[in-house]
């Protein structure tokens, strides 16, 4: 059996078949379009309504809100689609599964930088399908289409082989075979961002974070739709986490933010180690995934704004009766700022 966790990002919400406004896991609006990253269909999110509504002041980029919520963006997507598959016939990235006792777990390259997730639980064959984004670029006996605005066809696909679970809310626990999926409620990035933390206890093995758009290696999301105390909230609840938790983020974006990285803490062994190694990596055209939590906190600044290494090196200091996390919030702020100016050179 093939599941479809619904979305982590990438677009708007979405209308379920019964008529009711769900949510793609990356977004918690009333606008129909597109999902974006997501596992056993675990469909649409409906972490929480009303937190959602206190976020909505943050207003998100128009350039963003035109791409996630039109049917200029959905087109813009589909051409961003068929240019990737001309582009990389076989992926970005040589994708590496990662198996421990009864689980299987297979990055699939697909658009230019992203990655959708395939789950297996090897004792019964059931799967999970994480953002199933590129119907091509996952190969199953059911088309998983990706877009709410698709989902007619999986009415059709519903049965014995492919489900879609409804909607979710915080901390909400959904099992698929004996995979068990906690969805975590993580805005910032948009207002109703989900991740999802896959249990590995039944397995003996660690969890794993299906990161979306919240994390990535040496790097985080940018916000689209939430305020940098919001984000770093979000961020905290994933470095809360076992530092074993293996992270599995949306995008292939290491070497472009362990090299910015490197940039800000220029006397960081770990850091350096690992942005050598992921040169090797992409050099060979391998996925950087995963990383694990533990290792993000020794070289990811967005995880490191308690770090007095890094305030130096931006310069910051915290102010006389200033809150420590609004400190941190400000830290955080000002590293975000500086890499949306390195990517934008």
């Amino acid at each position: 059996m093939l599941s479809c966790l619904s979305p982590l990002s990438r677009g708007g919400g979405g209308v379920l078949p019964n008529g009711t406004l769900g949510c793609s896991a990356a977004h918690l609006s009333p606008i129909p379009k597109r999902a974006g990253r997501a596992a056993e269909l675990l469909g649409p999110c409906e972490s929480g309504r009303e937190t959602c509504l206190t976020l909505a002041h943050s207003r998100p980029l128009p350039r963003y809100s035109l791409y996630a919520r039109t049917k200029l963006g959905y087109l813009f997507y589909k051409r961003q689609m068929k240019k990737a598959r001309e582009r990389y016939p076989h992926g970005h990235s040589i994708p590496q599964p990662v198996m421990f006792n009864g689980v299987k777990i297979l990055p699939i390259p697909v658009l230019s930088n992203n990655y959708s997730y395939l789950v297996i639980d090897t004792h019964s064959n059931a799967a999970a399908a994480i953002d199933p984004s590129d119907p091509l670029a996952v190969q199953v006996r059911t088309p998983l289409p990706p877009h709410w605005d698709q989902r007619p066809a999986l009415r059709h696909a519903r049965g014995p082989l492919c489900h879609t679970l409804g909607p979710l809310s915080d901390k909400e626990t959904v099992t698929v075979g004996q995979l068990r999926f906690k969805a975590l409620f993580t805005p910032g990035h948009t207002v109703g961002h989900m991740v999802y933390l896959l249990d590995g206890k039944p397995f003996e093995g660690p969890a794993c974070l299906f990161s979306g758009d919240l994390l990535f290696l040496s790097g985080c999301g940018r916000i689209f739709e939430g305020t940098p105390e919001t984000m770093l909230a979000s961020l905290d609840t994933a470095a809360d986490l076992a530092e074993d938790t293996l992270l599995w983020p949306g995008h292939e974006y290491a070497l472009d933010c362990l090299t910015f990285a490197s940039l800000l803490e220029l006397e960081n062994p770990v850091l350096e180690q690992k942005l050598q190694w992921a040169n090797q990596q992409r050099l060979e055209k391998r996925s950087t995934c995963p990383s694990t939590i533990g290792e993000e906190k020794e070289y990811n600044p967005f995880l490191r704004t308690h770090c007095w290494e890094l305030h130096r090196a931006l310069g910051l200091q915290r102010l006389r009766g200033e809150d420590w996390d609004s400190f941190r919030a400000r830290v955080l702020k000002e590293v975000r700022h500086r890499k949306d100016l390195y990517k934008a050179n």
